[in-house]
């Protein structure tokens, strides 16, 4: 298995757990919000386990990896950049349902941090070939 193929496994395992982390009572705090910072919903579950049965299924061919990475790195990385400014999201259509949340900028940052990172992580596999591999056009 190629290097694309096993990112997008293990983007997909990042997602899945995402999406596990608001059924995981240690991950919740008294006020429902999870690892502290902000709250999933259904909607939102399920918008991280189709991602991860995305990204499972693109692992099933070394041109859907790179596609997928592609398009899902470029697409949660940038969902991140408007989270650190504004506090929600377009994934998510939080942007159109709440607006700007009136939020510090800390909560701002550490909420944003995973779609930022599994984003960032995304478009530098697919984005970067490596080197002696040849990645179909």
């Amino acid at each position: 298995m190629d290097r694309y193929r096993i990112a997008a496994v293990l983007l997909a395992l990042a997602l899945l757990f995402a999406a596990a982390t608001d059924y995981i009572p240690a991950f919740i705090d008294a006020e429902g919000r999870v690892f502290g910072l902000f709250r999933l919903d259904i909607y939102k579950d399920a918008l991280h386990v189709a991602s991860g049965l995305w990204a499972l299924a693109s692992a099933l061919s070394r041109r859907s990896a790179v596609f997928f990475l592609k398009v899902f790195g470029t697409l949660y990385f940038l969902d991140g950049v408007m989270g650190v400014f504004t506090g929600s999201g377009y994934l998510d259509l939080s942007i159109f349902i709440d607006g700007v949340r009136d939020v510090s900028p800390t909560v701002k940052v550490l909420s944003s941090l995973p779609h930022l990172g599994l984003g960032a992580f995304g478009m530098a596999v697919g984005w970067s070939p490596w080197r002696g591999e040849r990645v179909p056009a």
